[in-house]
């Protein structure tokens, strides 16, 4: 009889997993540690953190939005120009047309849904690759944005911007910007919807096995719509956001936040719930990513560092995201062949 084989113990692989899914957060925690005591005067301020919360709530929002096709296996690249369509449309409303601004804001969150709900529509009945098919409307809103504002800023006249519209990004509670209330309601708002709604369940089975989701009879197409359609529900508001923050339309804005929106999004795939996109790991992953441009930026790091880490740290989360997959797929095909062994009587399979 062959040898038995040398299994991980039980706590071995609860360690293993603890690292896997916690290891990012502590990633966080030990940035902030450095910056902290390397540049002590200014990093961990009160003022400090309020900016960060501050300035990294949109790209957060951004990457919740795009979490959520990822979650069936989907991209949407047409965010960055939705986006920047998005916040010169609610500027153009209220400025140009006199619209009030609640209504403004309302009209661009649910325009924002029917632009994502026409690409689930293309990339599902259309049967194109998410990538050419998101790409390909992205270019299309971005030829909106360019006939909307002829290629110049959209600027307010004497009369402004209303306070209460500016006051959506300026504003604090419980001394902490409002934004950052934002994107946390946000976040635990779609963790909610992903981990303990049907909804969530059917994503995670199409992102997972779109054949096997068909077999059990999920209506893949439509729910595949159903994502795109909340990506863009979240572009609309990150677009009002973004609009109440820079007070100015600038036709090509969007496009800056495209790639750090990704990489919170696929970093996120490997936190919390390590292999599969989540709402709380992409929260942890955009935290990481705000405490480490924050703390290069206090060290005077040039510009171009900026572009430098966001698309190393997208190059380190693909490729962590994949391995998580991979680790996964493999947990479970071990755990079908122990109890295929346990069923067939064979003890080799199943010594510690």
């Amino acid at each position: 009889m062959a040898p038995p084989r040398s299994r991980r113990s039980p706590l071995g692989r609860l360690r293993g997993h603890h690292i896997g899914a916690y290891g990012l957060l502590a990633l966080a925690a030990l940035l902030f540690l450095v910056f902290s005591i390397i540049v002590p005067n200014t990093f961990p301020t009160l003022e400090s953190i309020s900016s960060i919360l501050a300035n990294q709530s949109i790209p957060a929002v951004l990457a919740l939005g795009a979490m959520i096709p990822i979650t069936t296996g989907k991209f949407d690249l047409s965010i960055g120009y939705g986006l920047g369509l998005a916040h010169v449309v609610v500027l153009w409303l209220i400025l140009d047309d006199g619209w009030p601004w609640p209504l403004a804001c309302l009209v661009v969150i649910l325009g924002g849904a029917v632009v994502g709900a026409l690409n689930g529509v293309i990339v599902e009945f259309g049967q194109i690759d998410s990538f050419i098919a998101t790409l390909g409307t992205g270019s299309v809103l971005y030829a909106f944005t360019g006939w909307i504002t002829g290629g110049a800023r959209v600027v307010p006249g004497a009369r402004g911007l209303p306070t209460a519209f500016t006051d959506i990004y300026d504003s604090k509670f419980l001394g902490l910007p409002v934004p950052a209330f934002y994107v946390l309601g946000l976040a635990v708002a779609l963790w909610l919807i992903l981990e303990r709604l049907p909804l969530g369940r059917y994503l995670y089975v199409i992102g997972s096995n779109v054949r096997a989701a068909e077999l059990v009879g999920i209506p893949t197409r439509k729910y595949s719509v159903y994502a795109f359609t909340g990506a863009g529900l979240v572009v609309g508001f990150a677009g009002v956001l973004l609009a109440a923050q820079q007070q100015i339309g600038n036709p090509s804005v969007g496009m800056d936040y495209l790639l750090p929106a990704f990489v919170g999004a696929l970093l996120g795939c490997t936190a919390i719930k390590p292999g599969r996109a989540n709402a709380l790991g992409t929260l942890v992953a955009v935290a990481v990513l705000a405490i480490g441009l924050a703390g290069i930026g206090q060290l005077g790091a040039e510009f171009w560092t900026t572009p430098l880490f966001n698309g190393g740290t997208l190059l380190i989360a693909v490729g962590l995201a994949g391995y998580s997959a991979r680790r996964q797929l493999r947990a479970g095909a071990s755990a079908t062949r122990r109890t295929s062994a346990t069923t067939n009587g064979d003890p080799s399979e199943n010594t510690p």
